[in-house]
């Protein structure tokens, strides 16, 4: 049956197809491609990095250029490893793929495994996998794809050639957001954007979401930077920075003011609004590096006096109070 793609979210609708359209990832993509052009010589393969930066979609590129569009499922095992962490899971449904060869797909003489999130495995399942990856080199290559390259033990790591995905530059997220939204006709200013991306943090599939969210929401006309701040839960960092500003310059009770403005407005917990200070924070300039230190160590224990489950209405009042005390040797400086 056709895949509708009008039901399709965005981040699978304008998933990559070939690795020459992978976001931003260049050198990770160059090295790739010289595998591509002899699979023969392909080693296995682990992908390291944060979420949202294209290591499940280069890896299922890898398979559709080795195999084809028709022909990749018949040739490539995928799985979660999240899900099917055990140890049977390895020995059954890995094994049993791997140690069988599939016949040859023009110039490759291999099947293909990818194993999403593999650094959920269990110990005793990597062991197992150890072993596998050397029995079965011949008819098998592994695509192993996890955040954190350590939790992998070192055996199949030294079987691996590794690529390690940082996050993607915000120029090339900011124009890949806007390819996506012109393609679905949706009108988006450039600050919503860049709001979008200061927001994902370097992870395009959060992006993404966050793109199709808000475009969602704004039916009609622009969608603007207030649609993507009521969207994605996060209170304008104008407004945040003019809390900032008035508690550090002795303003108190009109820094209170804008804080339940933007409880008010957004329904924000006071751990979330901590979380916004600490960013918007580092982007005032007129306060020296040390007093930013100071500060954060001031947002540190009112983030821990949160956790442990003090009143939020009390805490957020002392933190701007603490912010308007040291105000004096703040206005020195400046």
């Amino acid at each position: 049956m056709p895949v509708n793609e009008e039901a399709l979210m965005w981040v699978e609708k304008y998933r990559p197809k070939s690795l020459n359209d992978v976001v931003d990832q260049h050198s990770i993509v160059e090295s790739l491609k010289a595998f591509m052009r002899n699979p023969k010589i392909m080693p296995h393969l682990m992908f390291a990095g944060i979420p949202g930066t294209g290591k499940t979609t280069t890896a299922l590129c890898i398979a559709y250029e080795l195999f084809g569009m028709k022909n990749w499922r018949n040739f490539t095992l995928e799985l979660n490893a999240s899900d099917e962490r055990g140890i049977d899971t390895v020995r059954e449904r890995v094994k049993d793929f791997s140690r069988y060869s599939r016949g040859t797909f023009g110039d490759v003489p291999f099947s293909l495994i990818i194993l999403d999130e593999c650094d959920q495995m269990t110990g005793p399942a990597q062991t197992a996998l150890r072993r596998i990856m050397e029995t079965s080199s011949r008819t098998a290559r592994f695509i192993l794809i996890c955040n954190q390259s350590s939790k992998i033990i070192e055996p199949i790591q030294s079987r691996c050639a590794i690529f390690r995905f940082s996050r993607l530059d915000r120029v090339a997220m900011v124009e890949h957001l806007k390819e996506i939204a012109k393609k679905e006709n949706v009108n988006i200013s450039a600050e919503a954007v860049e709001r979008i991306v200061d927001y994902s943090e370097g992870d395009l599939r959060h992006a993404i979401n966050a793109l199709q969210t808000a475009a969602a929401y704004k039916e009609d006309g622009v969608v603007d930077e207030k649609v993507v701040s009521q969207v994605i839960g996060e209170a304008s960092p104008k407004q945040v920075q003019l809390m900032l500003n008035k508690a550090v310059n002795g303003d108190f009770i009109e820094a209170r003011r804008v804080m339940y403005d933007i409880i008010g407005t957004y329904g924000f917990t006071g751990a979330e609004i901590i979380r916004q200070m600490q960013k918007e924070l580092f982007k005032i300039s007129y306060i020296t590096p040390e007093q930013k230190a100071e500060l954060s160590n001031i947002l540190g224990e009112y983030d821990y006096r949160l956790t442990q489950g003090a009143n939020s209405d009390l805490q957020l009042s002392a933190l701007l109070a603490q912010f308007a005390k040291v105000s004096i040797t703040l206005g020195e400086s400046s």
